[in-house]
């Protein structure tokens, strides 16, 4: 059972430029360059070169796009989690995966990545994550908005807990509408979906 102090201020924004600094404290705060900089599931390795190369800067130019490419979870003013979420048409890894293939021509934006912030996990921040998630996606018109969680029988496993639980949605009102060729952590990958 997670605890969340009720005092708690919580607000998620979209990561645009004057965020970079709050994104990269939750995602990668020592600054390693090889660090994925949550680009590894959103480009190919060829797009990141064209952009500049440096995997930092690169992410700094998503976040000067019209659909800043995630939202950040602030609980008390300090950023402690990340959710990657975008149109699923401007992932282009996602938008061409034989593995997660559309269940259907719904426009959706989907989740690629959710991470809490190293010392606030196991304390409500995915819930408040997911819902700004929700809430950024609707203010930018999405139909619907998607995932691709793991159903494991026990704790995840941290190397792959970034794709997510199906309970974690499911308490974001997200249900199962099917199941991708793709696994994580050796489990199915299912697709989840919330109406917007």
């Amino acid at each position: 059972m997670t605890e969340t102090a009720p005092s708690s201020q919580w607000q998620t924004f979209p990561v645009t430029p004057d965020r970079f600094k709050d994104f990269a404290d939750v995602i990668n705060p020592t600054r390693r360059e090889p660090h994925c900089w949550c680009l590894s599931h959103r480009l190919r390795a060829k797009d990141i070169k064209e952009l500049g190369g440096d995997r930092a800067t690169v992410m700094r130019k998503l976040c000067e796009r019209k659909n800043p490419p995630g939202v950040l979870t602030y609980r008390d003013g300090e950023p402690v989690g990340w959710c990657s979420v975008g149109p699923r048409a401007e992932i282009p890894l996602l938008a061409a995966s034989k593995l997660i293939r559309p269940v259907d021509d719904v426009p959706v934006w989907s989740i690629i990545c959710i991470v809490v912030r190293s010392g606030h996990r196991r304390q409500g921040v995915s819930a408040h994550l997911l819902e700004g998630a929700v809430k950024y996606a609707a203010s930018r018109g999405a139909p619907a908005i998607e995932a691709h969680p793991v159903d494991p029988p026990g704790r995840m496993d941290t190397t792959m807990a970034f794709v997510g639980t199906k309970a974690m949605f499911e308490l974001a009102g997200f249900r199962v509408i099917g199941t991708t060729d793709a696994v994580a952590s050796r489990m199915p990958r299912l697709i989840m979906r919330r109406e917007l």
